[in-house]
């Protein structure tokens, strides 16, 4: 039953990126660009989602237990390192080069667009070198 509410939350985040329109890399450049030709847009996405998750999560938090699953699976770590550091610095580099973060660019898969799927590309094998070299340390 939980794979099947993974696939449907999924598919609805999927399509909100779609709508947000958060799949764009020209939308998403176009947030980034403070600067230059500011498109404020993107912020009442992030304010609207903030708006209904913020309630929920201090309201499903207070839960002994998720509804569909056998406990709560999140982080505790408030610890500020090295690892954290740089990888926030990787993932900020790619989402203001390519436009896109993991889950709008594999959403935008679907349009068929070689740039979204040379990231998608890219973001797995930038995975699986995490793995080698957590592996050869």
């Amino acid at each position: 039953m939980s794979k099947i509410i993974s696939l449907v939350s999924g598919i609805i985040f999927g399509i909100g990126l779609v709508i947000s329109e958060m799949i764009n890399p020209e939308k998403v450049l176009g947030f980034l660009d403070l600067f230059g030709n500011w498109d404020p847009s993107l912020a009442f996405v992030m304010i609207g989602a903030l708006i209904v998750s913020s309630p929920m999560f201090h309201l499903i938090k207070r839960k002994e237990k998720p509804l569909f699953a056998e406990n709560f699976n999140y982080s505790n770590n408030k610890e500020i390192n090295n690892k954290l550091i740089i990888g926030s610095v990787l993932f900020g580099a790619g989402w203001g080069l390519g436009g896109l973060c993991p889950g709008p660019a594999i959403s935008s898969i679907a349009l068929l667009n070689i740039n979204s799927i040379s990231f998608v590309v890219a973001m797995f094998f930038g995975f699986y070198l995490v793995k080698f070299f957590k592996l050869s340390s």
